[in-house]
């Protein structure tokens, strides 16, 4: 059985789906997050840096909330409006991500939600 992870230490679901999903393998599926701060769900100010680490903030506190840590994450995707952000994006995220490093795919995407310029979603293991 699926367990849906939710918390308010992460923006609410702004569509029909669910922070996170556990299966019962003990994978975590955790849905792409953008730059919303929780507590207020404005996209948080700054550019392409506060915005990827508001998102990995974001992500941090749905994989904390399922009992999963970062090093549990093996897979992640981002989506960055602009492909000249990769060295920053990747500075940034370097600083989450030490060790143990997970998989990552990193795309060019025309859009994304509420104008965020990055978006990234992670799969975890236990």
């Amino acid at each position: 059985m699926n367990t849906i992870i939710s918390t308010n230490n992460a923006p609410g679901a702004i569509g029909p789906y669910s922070q996170g999903v556990k299966t019962a393998g003990g994978l975590l599926f955790v849905s792409g997050q953008i730059p919303l701060v929780p507590a207020t769900g404005a996209m948080v100010e700054g550019g392409i840096e506060a915005q990827t680490e508001q998102v990995l903030n974001n992500l941090k506190a749905i994989v904390t909330e399922a009992g999963y840590a970062l090093t549990d994450v093996v897979k992640t995707t981002v989506y960055i409006t602009n492909i000249n952000d990769f060295g920053k994006v990747n500075e940034v995220y370097g600083k989450f991500f030490t060790e143990n490093c997970p998989a990552r795919v990193c795309v060019e995407v025309s859009n994304l939600p509420k104008g965020a310029l990055v978006e990234i979603d992670v799969i975890a293991s236990k």
